[in-house]
């Protein structure tokens, strides 16, 4: 199954509020492998940004004011992440305004399986910081890019992220049955696990001989 990491930038936190997308970015995968396909748009939210929204992604009214609408869009975006598993970094956020836009341009919600890696990071490091930078830290990814909160930008750490997230270790029994219950109550498909294979005795040998001639190689030279 292709994959697609996807984020999105608001004009503010709630949908109670009235506040909707002004970014949408999607990076797509294959078998872990960045595809060369990408969506990517900003979008005219119909209404003012906050405050804290500019301080967080820099998008003004005035640089979105000319930029298509969401129902200008829709269907592209609906087809490029058809049938994809969705990777998403606190994806309740990110799902309910998308399925708030969809909502009000007359589509279904989107039944797309999620893969949310803020509830990742939180079993595989419970008590530790688990934002999108905190986690960079952690795996020594450079977002000295991130100055500013943008859609392409995160999605791109997100998947570096996401790999490390899920190479790190094999999850156990009780780390899938805590998963399903969190996203069986949020009405999301469970996520999927890579599976790890673990290497013969035979391809650690030659692993182990690989490394010995090579540090002695680059040592000497």
């Amino acid at each position: 199954m292709k994959e697609i990491v996807l984020d999105t930038e608001t004009t503010g936190i709630s949908i109670k509020e009235g506040h909707r997308i002004v970014e949408i970015g999607c990076i797509e995968f294959e078998n872990l492998i960045p595809t060369k396909n990408k969506f990517h748009c900003y979008l005219n939210p119909e209404r003012k940004v906050s405050e804290k929204a500019f301080e967080v992604h820099g998008y003004s009214d005035k640089f979105l004011e000319n930029k298509k609408k969401f129902k200008d869009i829709a269907n592209e975006f609906l087809d490029f992440i058809k049938n994809k598993r969705l990777i998403i970094h606190n994806a309740e956020f990110d799902l309910s305004h998308l399925n708030n836009e969809l909502s009000i341009n007359g589509y279904e919600k989107l039944e797309n399986e999620i893969v949310d890696t803020l509830v990742l990071a939180r079993n595989k490091f419970p008590g530790s910081p688990v934002s999108l930078d905190a986690l960079c830290k952690r795996y020594r990814i450079d977002n000295s890019r991130r100055t500013k909160h943008t859609a392409l930008i995160d999605c791109d750490l997100l998947s570096k992220v996401y790999i490390n997230l899920i190479d790190q270790k094999e999850p156990t029994l009780n780390f899938e049955s805590s998963y399903r219950e969190i996203y069986d109550k949020k009405n999301l498909k469970v996520p999927y696990f890579k599976k790890i294979i673990k290497p013969t005795e035979n391809e650690i040998k030659n692993h182990q001989k690989y490394l010995s001639q090579n540090l002695k190689k680059n040592y000497f030279n």
